[in-house]
């Protein structure tokens, strides 16, 4: 992809990407636009359409969704119904079962038959995963899978595969989103299921897309704060972090490290971190500097208010400003 290609994705909050290959290789994943430029923004990536008709079935899995640190990433694979078999024998399964070798394998695998096997991935970034956490009233993190999984089948569905069977691994209580799903899609047959990366072949291949390409963002991460100074290009002269991640994950010792020693007392992490993980709040409370957010125009309004006297004294500021001095005056 050409470098100005790659910088709009860093410029845009949600961009639909789309491959101009099927292939890949050991060292470049299809769904990293260009890993020369920091990850600002979520955004989606289609494979090339395939083209043996229908009906087809598709599978849903995620990566990355406890770690303290890098992306979430969505990921679904589909194919024809009547390809079942042949997707049998490819070697699908949980991703977490497999080592990365094999895993960059069966992303090639899965970009090796374009006609009818196909998947994309939702790539939610560290800073959208944070902001919907902690905006009032908060988008937490199951709603914001559910929203990714919605998406990435809406838009297959939009690109004019007709599904019939769709398998997604579990997320909260089990006939709830089950029948979440059915409201959205009518006429999709749903099953969802604990482990099913196990348990459907469609569902691994899906594990698969996703898993390589959060380890490709989280192994190869630009840190955006010392990327480039806007338009000049210029490096900014700020703290260079550590590679020892560990896997992101609260439990791990290296992450756990990386984040001790990671942490600025003023200015707190760097944007690979979610800041909404209980994790790093402790962080930032014990070892962050305390700050008062006042600016000059709540300065005076509060002094103003704790000076007043006479009839003023404890009137709203906005009432005594407008000369607002009984109710009968609204």
């Amino acid at each position: 992809m050409e470098r100005q290609d790659s910088q709009a994705v860093c410029r845009h909050t949600d961009q639909r990407m789309s491959s101009k290959s099927s292939e890949t290789t050991e060292e470049s994943v299809p769904s990293i636009p260009d890993p020369t430029c920091p990850l600002v923004a979520s955004y989606t990536y289609h494979s090339p359409t395939p083209s043996t008709s229908g009906p087809y079935i598709l599978g849903v899995d995620e990566a990355g969704r406890g770690p303290v640190l890098g992306p979430m990433v969505y990921g679904v694979a589909y194919c024809p119904a009547a390809y079942r078999e042949d997707l049998e024998n490819l070697g699908f399964a949980d991703s977490k079962t497999l080592n990365s070798s094999t895993r960059s394998s069966l992303l090639r695998t899965l970009c090796s038959d374009p006609a009818n096997l196909a998947w994309s991935v939702r790539i939610l970034c560290p800073q959208a995963i944070s902001s919907g956490m902690l905006r009032k009233p908060p988008t937490n993190l199951n709603r914001q899978a559910e929203e990714a999984t919605v998406l990435l089948i809406r838009e297959v569905i939009q690109s004019g595969i007709q599904l019939s069977e769709v398998y997604v691994d579990a997320l909260g209580p089990i006939k709830t989103y089950q029948a979440y799903l059915s409201s959205q899609f009518p006429g999709i047959n749903f099953t969802v299921e604990a482990k099913a990366d196990s348990k459907h072949k469609i569902v691994g291949a899906a594990s698969v897309a996703a898993k390589v390409t959060r380890d490709a963002w989280v192994e190869g991460w630009i840190f955006e704060e010392t990327h480039s100074n806007g338009e000049s290009g210029r490096a900014v002269p700020v703290q260079t972090w550590g590679d020892e991640l560990g896997s992101g994950y609260p439990s791990d010792p290296k992450t756990q490290a990386w984040i001790r020693n990671s942490l600025d007392p003023t200015f707190g992490f760097p944007s690979l971190v979610r800041f909404s993980w209980t994790t790093i709040k402790v962080a930032l409370e014990k070892s962050g500097h305390d700050v008062e957010w006042i600016d000059d125009g709540q300065k005076s309004l509060v002094k103003a208010f704790e000076t007043s006297s006479g009839r003023d004294k404890h009137r709203c500021i906005v009432a005594r400003d407008l000369g607002i001095k009984n109710i009968g005056m609204l």
